[in-house]
């Protein structure tokens, strides 16, 4: 008989009699049924053990909700994703501006970025075949889906355009023998592709988690690709603002004021959105924290990206203080929606509000739930 993780919770055998020669055999308990090989089934009520978390009821103590494996290394993705993918807008920039420092400096930030965040995202897959299997088919309506093709083709546009400053930096010389003059021939419509993909890849894993039933990330979907848009731009704002001289970061330094002030104006926004209890892990425990000293740190680093920008250590300070809520702000997202499915509450409050909402509204046709 093959034994499944449910045999933990069959009560133990009790030693069985041979032979019996006229003895009456025992009647079958309660739940007790029959199996081929002389075992017994556990009993089907009597050992089922409910947790309560208030008025609900946890089956074996388990959430209502299943969380997704993800782990830090999916966080640290979301960050650099969202680097990136800001990074890549300002090399656009710079390079129509004529900012060559700008430029070089924003496109080695999104090249290594998104190699990092790759790594990290195979760490989180386990395995680097099965990143590849993600890739095997292409579906518009799925954010996995289409972001695994997004980090595919930015992280292979971006090669090329880091190539090319490698090779400038170096005096062109560089073994490239005849790729060089390819590379060149690509540099343009390199770009052109890569700065297409950079809001996708900024924004897309807010849409990702929102596409779960995740109960904070689920009732944040429509903030969360905003959220994480406007994080990505303070942050590539700030990397650019660390790297490059204040003569030429002065698009850095636009790009990060207004993700600083579309980030904060984003978080609140979502939160006001949010049924109390969807919102509690995102301002209790260590999300809390987390995500009130990325408020925190944004702020900061806006205030002295404005006021103090023009000043080397000052900006070197306020693109530190942006990276860092960024990465803060990643961090605390994805640990309030892992924590959001350790209430029932979380799931079942919420629904049972908006289900209310929806017949005082007069709505009874849009789920079976409301007939009557």
């Amino acid at each position: 008989m093959s034994i499944t993780e449910y045999d933990a919770d069959r009560p133990p055998e009790k030693p069985r009699r041979r032979g019996g020669g006229g003895k009456r055999r025992r009647r079958r308990g309660l739940g007790e049924v029959g199996m081929g090989d002389g075992s017994r089934e556990g009993a089907v009520v009597e050992d089922v053990e409910i947790e309560r978390s208030e008025q609900y009821d946890s089956y074996y103590g388990r959430p209502v909700v299943k969380a997704p494996p993800w782990k830090a290394p999916i966080a640290v993705y979301l960050f650099l994703g969202g680097v990136a993918g800001g990074s890549a807008l300002l090399a656009f920039g710079a390079q129509c501006t004529d900012r060559p420092l700008l430029r070089r400096n924003a496109r080695l930030t999104a090249l290594g970025t998104v190699g990092v965040g790759t790594m990290a995202l195979i760490e989180d897959l386990g395995r680097p075949e099965r990143f590849l299997n993600m890739m095997r088919t292409v579906k518009v309506t799925s954010p996995m889906s289409l972001g695994t093709w997004v980090v595919g083709g930015f992280a292979s546009l971006s090669g090329v355009l880091g190539a090319l400053e490698v090779d400038r930096l170096a005096g062109e010389k560089l073994p490239l023998g005849a790729l060089r003059p390819l590379l060149r021939a690509a540099e343009r419509p390199a770009s052109l592709g890569q700065v297409a993909l950079a809001p996708v890849l900024a924004s897309y894993t807010g849409a990702l988690l929102g596409n779960t039933v995740v109960p904070t990330w689920e009732a944040g979907r429509g903030h969360l690709p905003y959220l994480f848009a406007s994080s990505a731009s303070l942050a590539a704002g700030g990397a650019a603002m660390v790297t490059t001289p204040v003569a030429e970061a002065g698009p850095a330094r636009l790009l990060a004021a207004a993700g600083v002030a579309g980030d904060v104006a984003s978080m609140h926004l979502m939160k006001e959105s949010m049924h109390p209890l969807e919102r509690e892990p995102l301002e209790t425990g260590t999300p809390g924290k987390l995500l009130t000293w990325a408020e925190r740190l944004a702020i900061a680093g806006g205030i002295g990206t404005l006021l103090g920008g023009r000043s080397r250590v000052i900006a070197a300070a306020s693109g530190a203080a942006l990276l860092t809520a960024s990465a803060l702000t990643r961090f605390g997202v994805l640990n309030a929606g892992l924590e959001s499915v350790k209430d029932p509450r979380r799931v079942i409050e919420p629904q049972k509000a908006r289900l209310a909402a929806r017949r005082a509204a007069g709505i009874t046709d849009d789920s079976i739930t409301t007939a009557g």
